[in-house]
């Protein structure tokens, strides 16, 4: 018996061969050490975004009285003028911002990539340009266009238009990560191969295969077009942003403005979550 629990002993300190105790101890503590820094950052950026969460929500359900709570505000956001059609008007635009976009912008990426490279740094740089001019620059040469436009039509969906080019970049980036990690080339070679048209290879081939820059891409598209204000501001266009920012003049309706900015929140939160959801099934299909 002694000599087995000697034995034992010996057989629990033997340690990896080439790899001595002091260094597998260094990178047990450099292990911990990383997660540790990581745990700090995701509470410390968790709290950033969630407390200011927390206090709008808190003021949105502040009552009359000091210390009560009221569903008011929230009830009030059907009835107060304006701002049903302000949200309509809105999610409107998302949709359409982002069919166009991806309109667009997935079978010119494609094509590029698989026929005429040598086009791909002036295409990236003209759907980069957009960050580098101001909203409200991009609103002085957008005026006397939108002043011809408003002589047959004033609806407030002209403004995805605007919206598509201030997209551009955002959706841009997502659609390169998500083509750049697949070989578009050999699955084209292939299926061309096997006597599949061009049409064929950007939607059932080349399309299914980069579904989560795609998703990416409507997700940036959809928050940009619902936090929007300037543009549409200026060219004097109701939507959900300024919606909110003439109710936030009307300091009886704040509770309003408040339970308004948290819904919209919410609704980009469960977007996101969706969107999310939706690039990991369709991995899991794939695979």
């Amino acid at each position: 018996m002694a000599a087995i629990g000697s034995l034992g002993d010996s057989l629990s300190v033997v340690q990896p061969a080439g790899q001595p105790a002091g260094q597998q101890g260094m990178q047990g503590g450099r292990r911990r050490r990383l997660n540790l820094f990581r745990y700090a950052m995701f509470t410390i950026f968790g709290l950033f975004f969630l407390l200011p969460l927390v206090a709008m929500v808190r003021f949105s359900l502040e009552g009359t009285k000091p210390g009560s709570f009221s569903t008011s505000a929230w009830t009030q956001i059907g009835s107060t003028p304006g701002l049903l059609s302000a949200i309509e008007i809105t999610l409107e635009l998302v949709v359409l911002t982002c069919v166009v976009v991806l309109v667009l912008l997935v079978p010119t990426m494609i094509w590029i990539r698989l026929r005429v490279q040598w086009i791909a740094r002036i295409f990236e740089f003209l759907c980069v340009l957009p960050l580098a001019i101001p909203a409200i620059v991009l609103v002085v040469g957008l005026v006397p266009v939108y002043n011809r436009i408003e002589r047959t039509t004033v609806s407030p969906l002209q403004l995805f238009w605007v919206y598509v080019i201030l997209a551009l970049p955002y959706a841009y980036r997502s659609l390169s990560a998500g083509l750049t990690a697949i070989d578009a080339v050999t699955l084209a070679e292939a299926a061309r191969s096997l006597g599949a048209s061009w049409a064929t290879v950007i939607l059932r081939v080349i399309v299914p295969n980069m579904w989560q820059g795609i998703l990416n891409a409507l997700l940036l598209t959809s928050a940009l077009v619902l936090g929007e204000f300037t543009i549409a501001e200026i060219l004097n266009y109701s939507t959900l942003p300024v919606a909110l920012f003439n109710i936030s003049r009307a300091t009886a309706n704040a509770g309003v403005l408040f339970s308004t900015s948290t819904a919209a929140l919410l609704f980009a939160f469960i977007l996101l979550l969706i969107l999310s959801y939706a690039g990991r099934r369709l991995q899991r299909n794939r695979a």
